[in-house]
């Protein structure tokens, strides 16, 4: 290996040459072939992208929260590479989310359900519509992976793979509240009844 140096203006100067290490360098193991995982090889894998849901529902209401969150899970596959075999684990590193209506949020989280009673509130993957109406919310989830050859230590893949989950259609409804001074049981056709 030799490194070099150059200033503004000049050729570049040679500065020093040798081995990364002193003496005789180490072996490789098998037989001098390397292996490793490209980043096309992560891409190619059968990895599933996480479960989307939704809270309240398939239905939710124009102007309150609805909570959408992913359900995701780590992965592992067994691959021969050059007759060798290797293990690839993935798992997910970031989560990008389209609401439907042109509204798109990227999250390190996955976010998560939440109780029925708290249905309706803001959370880190949340979004509120604003029109009524019919959408389809999507999510691609990005994985990064490492992989480990015949039970060596693991090693980062370089680069990684984007994974769309199944998209998840939605009705936004609206709301109205009004209130009535009829009684039902007096008036059966009074407004409200």
């Amino acid at each position: 290996m030799s490194w070099y140096r150059q200033r503004a203006g000049a050729e570049p100067e040679r500065l020093d040459s040798g081995c990364l290490y002193p003496g005789v360098p180490p072996e490789r193991p098998g037989g001098g072939l390397v292996v490793a995982v490209t980043e096309r090889q992560l891409r190619e894998l059968p990895i599933a992208g996480p479960v989307l849901g939704s809270q309240p529902g398939r239905h939710t209401l124009k102007g309150a929260e609805t909570n959408l969150y992913a359900e995701p899970a780590g992965q592992s596959f067994r691959l021969t590479i050059a007759g060798r075999a290797v293990e690839v684990r993935v798992a997910p590193v970031e989560y990008r989310w389209s609401y439907g209506d042109g509204a798109v949020l990227t999250t390190a989280a996955p976010g998560g359900p939440i109780p029925e009673a708290r249905w309706g509130e803001k959370t880190a993957t949340s979004h509120a519509y604003t029109a009524t109406g019919d959408v389809t919310a999507s999510l691609a989830t990005v994985f990064a992976g490492e992989f480990s050859v015949e039970g060596g230590p693991f090693q980062p893949i370089a680069g990684t793979a984007t994974v769309p989950s199944t998209p998840r259609a939605l009705t936004v409804w609206r709301s109205e509240v009004r209130l009535y001074a009829d009684d039902c049981n007096a008036n059966p056709h009074g407004q409200g009844c």
